[in-house]
């Protein structure tokens, strides 16, 4: 097994298990019990003293429950003696309140990665950040790992006739100029507004979709209220579905891949 070591929360087992049978390494054990009152209990059950220790759990839904069984398990095995400890978090919660939008309000993707390395986090891995700066919250090396690859071959494969890459919002601007430019295809910017947390509403559309196979690229989906059209208006690209239990009327499935989406949520 070497001089390291992975662990799985129950965020996302599955993913666990496939990460563990591609690197050809047995799950290390830990016990995670929760108490009548959802306090979180967890043991170690393995050695870990001197081994570089990987946790692999994603802080989605419940974000605030994934994020204290990480930050607990973290400090099981900082006090356990393990060399170092790397957090593999392909959703990093809290990320869409990465600055201060409005008087007043937290910047709670920083509290969130104070609260990682306080815990005892030594290097963090993730995939697609909401927003790159992210990286500069921590003061411990983070890798940030992108899935564009993967939808630019599979946007190929379709052969839509007269396609075009569409980004949500003004801060997605970059992402989808990355899609369209390795593509060769014109891009159309939504101006949106939102005046609360989980409702958007579209201003205008800066260029003309009219006739085009619009591809609209996203890093996440929640309410889906962005892309509430019908099923045949748009294609939607997403690396993070998150669905909220409230709104699970508008779980239509993303485009089909041959790869699972949700596998990195």
């Amino acid at each position: 097994m070497g001089d390291y070591m992975i662990f799985s929360g129950t965020a996302n087992p599955e993913l666990s298990q496939e990460i563990s049978e591609y690197l050809d390494i047995p799950l290390s054990a830990a016990t995670i019990n929760r108490f009548s009152d959802g306090e979180i209990n967890i043991q170690v059950a393995e050695s870990v003293r001197g081994k570089d220790v990987y946790i692999v759990q994603p802080t989605s839904a419940p974000a605030n429950s994934n994020l204290m069984e990480l930050l607990i398990m973290v400090d099981a095995l900082k006090r356990s003696s393990a060399k170092s400890i790397t957090a593999v978090l392909p959703y990093y919660g809290y990320a869409r309140q990465d600055r201060k939008a409005a008087p007043r309000v937290p910047i709670s993707a920083k509290l969130v990665a104070d609260m990682m390395e306080v815990a005892g986090v030594t290097r963090v891995v993730t995939i697609d950040l909401h927003a790159s700066q992210i990286q500069g919250f921590f003061n411990i090396p983070v890798d940030n790992l992108y899935g564009a690859a993967l939808f630019i071959d599979y946007i190929k494969e379709k052969n839509l006739p007269n396609p075009i890459i569409a980004s949500p919002d003004i801060g997605g601007v970059a992402r989808a100029r990355y899609f369209a430019e390795h593509l060769g295809l014109d891009m159309v910017i939504v101006d949106k507004r939102r005046e609360k947390a989980n409702e958007a509403e579209v201003m205008n559309i800066i260029g003309s979709v009219e006739g085009k196979d619009v591809i609209l690229i996203d890093d996440m989906i929640d309410t889906a209220g962005t892309t509430d059209l019908p099923e045949d208006e748009n294609r939607r690209l997403v690396q993070h579905q998150r669905w909220s239990r409230q709104n699970s009327r508008r779980r239509q499935p993303l485009v089909s891949c041959r790869f699972p989406i949700d596998a990195i949520a």
